[in-house]
């Protein structure tokens, strides 16, 4: 069956940075394109980052962009969230999510109606 496991949360200080993964199995994961989404508390969820099943494009949320990267290793079935210069407005549960379909394009919107299975979500804590 298919899982996702995020690992690499904790507490960083303003301007800190953290990298998270999220170890795939249970699909072919070089044939997905994978995104990362968070919830602040009390918030909805947000869609942060996104990338191509082999790794050719990747989008971003206004509000990580020039911050955060997203990257992927298809020989270990795993993608990353590298997020630098952290605030504490990027504080919450992150979570990672495989394509529904496929066939990802340009037209192809990012987002959590796109998203078949989730991680379990791990805490990023923001704080000084």
């Amino acid at each position: 069956q298919v899982q996702l496991v995020e690992s690499g949360g904790g507490l960083a200080q303003p301007g800190g940075s953290l990298r998270l993964s999220c170890a795939a199995s249970g699909f072919t994961f070089s044939s997905y394109g994978m995104s990362w989404f968070r919830q602040a508390p009390g918030k909805e969820l947000e869609w942060v980052s996104g990338i191509y099943s082999d790794g050719s494009d990747t989008a971003y949320a206004s509000s990580v962009k020039g911050r955060f990267t997203i990257s992927r290793d298809n020989a270990k079935n795993t993608v990353y969230l590298q997020m630098n210069s952290l605030k504490p407005e990027d504080t919450g549960l992150y979570y990672c999510g495989k394509d529904v379909g496929r066939v990802r394009t340009k037209n192809t919107p990012w987002g959590e109606g796109f998203i078949d299975y989730w991680g379990q979500g791990i805490q990023v804590t923001v704080s000084s």
